[in-house]
């Protein structure tokens, strides 16, 4: 079973060609292009560098979101168009899910945080007792309310995301104990969607079905919908 996997949902843009358990290739481009420019690129290499023909793909894997609106749609509308051609299911892959699978400490609590803006950010709150699994929801609030919910866990508590460096010096305040992820495994990896798409390919859904997880409205309708009078 071979899978494209695609991420653009925070500051890094990720391509990767996963194969059953294997990564074949991977590229993560963390730089002054947008992902509108990066992407397409990334993706022709990651065929070219791996001798894999479209044909031979089974499943287009991508993250669906919370995350940066503009990123989230990048990588829908491409993953959407790939499958489309080809003719194969889409397995959508939580951005914070993803972030999580990126450390693998036993006996942890994992917190994935992306910078929201606005002084907010989305989190999730992940346990590591030999598989990871999510404690709570989805959430898109402020970094004090995420840190007053680590008083809930006693164990070692592991930070990492974009929304790392903008709040680092808030948490280590907070908590000096609390511990960074380093930063090769700070940023979401496509090889990491590609993974978690491969264990779960049971959530397949056509292209048409498919439409990224903002959990908070974007900003540009929250405007509209106060220049119109709109409840909110």
């Amino acid at each position: 079973m071979k899978i494209l996997a695609i991420d653009c949902s925070g500051i890094v843009a990720s391509a990767a060609i996963v194969s059953d358990e294997k990564v074949i290739c991977e590229f993560n481009v963390n730089n002054k292009l947008t992902h509108a420019e990066n992407l397409m690129p990334m993706i022709s290499k990651c065929f070219e560098f791996s001798e894999t023909n479209k044909e031979d793909l089974d499943y287009i894997a991508v993250t669906s979101g919370p995350g940066s609106f503009t990123g989230l749609r990048i990588g829908a509308a491409t993953a959407k168009s790939i499958a489309h051609g080809l003719d194969i299911k889409l397995i959508p892959v939580p951005t914070l899910d993803c972030l999580a699978y990126n450390i693998f400490n036993p006996d942890s609590i994992i917190i994935p945080i992306m910078d929201a803006k606005k002084n907010e950010v989305y989190a999730a709150i992940y346990e590591n007792n030999g598989e990871i699994k999510r404690l709570s929801d989805y959430m898109a609030d402020n970094i004090d309310v995420i840190l007053r919910l680590t008083n809930n866990y006693k164990k070692r508590i592991i930070f990492l995301g974009d929304g790392v460096p903008v709040y680092k010096s808030r948490i280590s305040e907070f908590n000096p104990n609390f511990l960074f992820a380093p930063i090769n495994n700070n940023m979401q990896r496509a090889a990491t969607v590609g993974m978690i798409a491969s264990k779960n390919t049971e959530n397949a859904v056509d292209y048409k079905d498919f439409a990224p997880s903002y959990i908070r409205i974007p900003q540009a309708e929250l405007e509209s919908r106060h220049y119109t009078g709109e409840r909110v």
